[in-house]
């Protein structure tokens, strides 16, 4: 018996939102740069921004199309992604739908029988189906293994039980550092106690971690070794640490339609002296309230730093501006700020020399490229896992500071003061400290790097999994 040598297929599935489905495209891409081939399942209207970002792979990478059932649900037949989904209750109806995509599934993998299955998190039924034909499932979550570590234990030990008000701090039990929360920076499904739709998905995700093959994670060993070993020795979920995923694909072309507003920051980022420009971004669904937007103008100009901003506002004209700039704000900041309405090339970004701080919400995909890039950060969580991604960037890593958000929220509506906001952006960007976070941030961006290349952690650990997939192939045949 020797090692199989027909190719291995492995079929991805990600949630129907642009922060799920980009670390899949760069899954995809790696798989198939080991000679496997690799399927995206997707919705018809996801499938041309797949497109344009494989389009350009050395070897293709195939896209199935599946239809997400919004009418049975009560939502707009063409709301197929999850930023189309605008309010609340359509954000549950969208979740509902994702639910319903069993049968397609299972009708995609009878037919192709795929040797592995890659599913989001927000699909933990998946594993099941793709049980019942013998195919592994490994479970994506597109977080840090601090984050998987830090959810697990809260599920496991519930130590927020242990406190009677929700501004009293606690605890996570049976962690390599001492972390320490309040009920207020837990998702609301978690923090009330109520049983719906959301938590029983989110239960279901936790408990499917533990039946699945494992779980991969978009992160390298180095850069939380505790917790990477944690996860594995201690909680006992196998994991393995591929990413950072998208510098394995950094010669990807960039977005056509956003080529002109590009090159408009880059050149302006070209005029700044090194480590002088601060970037301001939440990310793509969080949504600041007015008010908010106003003291983030404030503090920035106040700061003195230069600075750029993406801002995601829904009407972009000049009357809609005087709500969320201060009087003449434009015309004080010229030469100095840089406001940008819509996309902006965050990693381009972040990598330009000019940049030396980065004021974020804390998704994973903006802390990885932060990381990726040496530039310490402002941290400013607003939901999903941001605040157990806000501790382990200032408080395990130390290569950042945070602005004072204190509550977890599906819409953005607290107010964080600008002298706070204006506080945090300082301490990250001069100074001893800033200096510090600055070394300690390109330390680990040099260690990503070294994590992809031929013989670093995460090239070793996808050479691992691959053989572990052919063998169970093998004894599977």
């Amino acid at each position: 018996m020797g090692t199989k040598n027909h190719q291995l297929h492995v079929a991805l599935f990600p949630f129907m939102a642009q922060g799920h489905i980009i670390p899949f495209i760069d899954m995809a891409k790696l798989f198939v740069s080991r000679g496997l081939k690799a399927t995206i399942i997707s919705t018809p209207l996801d499938a041309p921004f797949i497109h344009t970002k494989i389009e350009n792979s050395t070897s293709p990478v195939h896209i199935f199309t599946i239809d997400l059932p919004t009418l049975e649900v009560g939502l707009p037949e063409n709301c197929q992604s999850l930023h189309l989904a605008t309010s609340p209750e359509m954000q549950r109806k969208f979740f509902k739908a994702a639910g319903l995509l069993e049968p397609q599934l299972e009708q995609f993998l009878q037919q192709n029988r795929p040797n592995c299955l890659v599913a989001d998190m927000f699909f933990p039924w998946a594993t099941d189906v793709a049980s019942k034909f013998g195919i592994p499932t490994l479970i994506f979550h597109g977080t840090s293994g601090f984050s998987l570590c830090a959810t697990l234990c809260m599920f496991l030990y519930m130590p927020r039980l242990q406190v009677s008000s929700d501004s009293e701090t606690f605890f996570i039990p049976n962690l390599p550092d001492e972390i320490e929360l309040t009920r207020k920076k837990l998702p609301d499904f978690v923090r009330d106690g109520v049983e719906n739709d959301f938590s029983r998905l989110y239960d279901e995700g936790k408990k499917v971690e533990q039946r699945s093959y494992g779980v991969l994670v978009n992160s390298f060993y180095e850069l939380e070794p505790a917790y990477a070993d944690h996860y594995t020795n201690v909680l006992g979920i196998k994991a393995w640490h591929i990413g950072p995923l998208w510098i394995c694909n950094e010669g990807a072309k960039e977005d056509k339609v956003s080529i002109d507003e590009q090159h408009e920051c880059i050149k302006w980022l070209d005029s700044k002296k090194p480590n002088s420009v601060v970037y301001v971004c939440f990310g793509s669904l969080s949504n600041f309230v007015d008010a908010q937007l106003l003291e983030i103008a404030k503090a920035l100009e106040s700061s003195g730093q230069q600075f750029i901003w993406v801002v995601k506002k829904q009407n972009n004209d000049q009357e809609n501006q005087q709500d969320w700039l201060p009087e003449g704000f434009e015309k004080r900041i010229e030469g100095k700020g840089l406001i940008i309405t819509g996309w902006a090339p965050q990693v381009k970004i972040l990598s330009h020399e000019a940049v030396g701080g980065f004021v974020t919400h804390c998704g994973w995909n903006s802390t990885l490229e932060a990381v990726c890039a040496g530039v310490p950060m402002a941290t400013w969580p607003v939901f999903a896992e941001q605040f157990y991604n806000e501790k382990l960037i200032t408080q395990v890593l130390r290569i950042g500071v945070g602005v004072g958000a204190k509550e977890w929220s599906r819409v953005a509506v607290e107010s964080v003061k600008s002298d706070a906001i204006e506080k945090a952006v300082t301490r990250t960007m001069v100074g001893e400290e800033a200096e510090e976070m600055r070394n300690r941030a390109r330390g680990y961006a040099e260690m990503a790097r070294r994590a992809v290349e031929v013989g670093g952690s995460s090239h070793s650990n996808l050479n691992a999994l691959i053989e572990e997939l052919r063998s169970h192939d093998i004894v599977n045949e």
